[in-house]
Parts: structure tokens; sequence; C-alpha cells
């Protein structure tokens, strides 16, 4: 297959694009390199930003050109903070760029799409396992972008777009020790560059209505990932496609400092956590109900958290 990979220079870009390799697919990345790293690859790289005012007639040449069995559209911002206090800035450039995107693809007739979503869609639900069919409530711009997001390419049915959206829950880890995640955004790459800086890595409220006080969440190692990616462009070629969103996690739960105490392991520091206030916004629990891509696209994670803070670590 040849794909078109929106995105693929980032941190979990590049991993679905080296995957797609050694499976034997072709890619083709569009990328604006805002956040990713053209050294990551090995392919193509188209640089455009899918926000700008030409990224449609672009993108239609590209498409005519190239002849792509699939889109996989990852590209986005993706910090919460930073979504708050820009929202313009996200909803022109998260759903402007699907738009520029569905746009050029319904022009050509490409009608196979993989839509990176999120579990921000969620927002704090009230059970210990999120399923997919739970409401969508998100409590920031970001995860309003990935739901608004789910939306179009459900109502682009209408001209036979055949899409599916992978809701990811904490996505870490490293497959490749030339593509770690360089964007200290979450908890595990943030711990890491902390030990680097000799400063200890932060708590964020320790009495949250957990075992062990502090938040939980569902970790996914980025290999896992992006397989999965490849699972969903398989299952856009049945004849049945009965759901047309999934969560992509392992369906367990992890305490931040179940999450350092391997980073302990992992780095041969027994450093001493500092506790914080909690923050706004953060929910208790966010753990991924995984039944339906486990039975539908026949995809399971394989590595646990001792192996993706061990990888994240050798990496950094």
């Amino acid at each position: 297959m040849k794909l078109l990979i929106t995105g693929g220079a980032g941190y979990i870009g590049s991993h679905v694009v080296r995957v797609a390799t050694q499976m034997g697919h072709e890619s083709v990345v569009v990328d604006n390199l805002s956040t990713g790293v053209e050294s990551r690859l090995n392919g193509r790289l188209i640089k455009l930003d899918l926000a700008s005012p030409d990224a449609t007639p672009r993108l239609v040449e590209l498409m005519n050109q190239e002849s792509f069995d699939a889109v996989i559209h990852l590209a986005a911002r993706k910090q919460v903070g930073e979504s708050v206090q820009l929202p313009e800035r996200y909803y022109l450039d998260n759903l402007g760029g699907l738009g520029a995107l569905l746009l050029a693809m319904r022009e050509v007739g490409l009608k196979n799409l993989v839509f990176s979503s999120s579990a921000a869609t969620y927002g704090m639900p009230d059970v210990d396992s999120v399923t997919e069919d739970y409401p969508g409530q998100p409590i920031n711009p970001y995860g309003e972008t990935k739901l608004v997001g789910e939306w179009m390419v459900k109502n682009a049915k209408v001209w036979g777009l055949r899409g599916v959206n992978l809701r990811y829950f904490n996505v870490a880890g490293t497959g490749f020790s030339d593509l770690g995640d360089t964007a200290p955004l979450n908890l595990i790459p943030i711990a890491i560059q902390a030990l680097k800086l000799g400063n200890a890595p932060k708590v964020f409220g320790s009495d949250y209505p957990t075992d062990d006080g502090s938040c939980v969440r569902d970790y996914v190692h980025v290999l896992d990932l992006a397989k999965a990616h490849l699972a969903a462009v398989d299952y856009l070629s049945r004849e049945e496609r009965p759901f047309d969103t999934f969560n992509v996690g392992t369906g367990i739960g992890a305490s931040v400092f179940e999450v350092l105490s391997e980073l302990k392991i992992a780095s041969g520091i027994d450093f001493k956590e500092e506790v914080e206030p909690r923050r706004a916004g953060d929910p208790p629990k966010l753990v991924a109900d995984v039944q339906r891509i486990r039975e539908v696209l026949g995809f399971e994670a394989t590595h646990d958290l001792r192996q993706i803070v061990q990888s994240a670590w050798n990496a950094s």
C-alpha cells in the first residue's frame, strides 16, 4: 500500500512511518516541521502546513500524482494547556487542517482515512474503565477539536469516506533508539527531563480517590500504537465495518507514583518525588476499555509499563 501520513515527522508519526515501512508499505509524509524532526524520516517529506490557504490545492496535486491507498492523519497541535490559552489557534489548525485534507480527499476520490483522536474527548468520565460509547464531554479546547474532528470524519460519509477514529490514551516509550520523544509534555518525558537536570520529578496531587492518592492513567507503548494504525488501515478495506471509533490503550491503569517507581528502576536513581497541589482539570482515573479494538481489529498492546519506561529512559 501507499500511505499519506500527515504529521509523520513527529514522535508518534515517525513510529507509524517506520512500522509501515517494515510491513512493506510505502509512505509519503506531509509535515510543517513545527514540532517534527526531518532527520527521523528515511522517506519522502512534503513540507506543508495543512492550515495554510493553499493546503487543499497542494494536497490535491500530491494525491493526483501519487495514487494513495489511504491517509493516516496525525498532524495537529496537542498541548492541553496551550489549547486553553490559544483556543482559536487550536480550532484553526486542528479543525482547519482536517477540513483542508477532507476537501482534497473528496476532490480526488481518496476514501480511506485513519484519524488521530484522543481520550481527551471523554473529559472527566465517572467510570473506572471508559468505553467508546461513553458520551464525549471534553474539558479543554484540544479535546474539543478531537471530538469535532471525529464528527467531521463521520459526516464525510456523505461522499463515501471510509473513516476510523483512534482514541489514544497516554502514549509513551520508544520503539527505536533514534525516535525518542523530544517534547517533554507528558509525565514520563517530563520526569526524565527533570532527572537529567538534577531535579526531583513532580507529582501533582496525592489526595485523589485512588489507591495511592495520585492520578491513574492507561499508558500505551508508542510502538503498539503505531501497529494499531496499520490494523486500522486494514480494517478500512473490509466490507463490514460495525464501528468507526476505537480506544487504543492497554486496559490497565498505573498511578503517577507507580510510573515513577518504574523510572527509579530504569534510571538506577533512587530519587524522592516532589508533591505539588492538584492541577485543575485532571481526572482521578482514565483507563481504556479495550474490548472493542481487541475483538474487532485483533489488536492488543504487547508492552507493559516497565518496558515503556525503560525504553523511554534508554532513548533519552
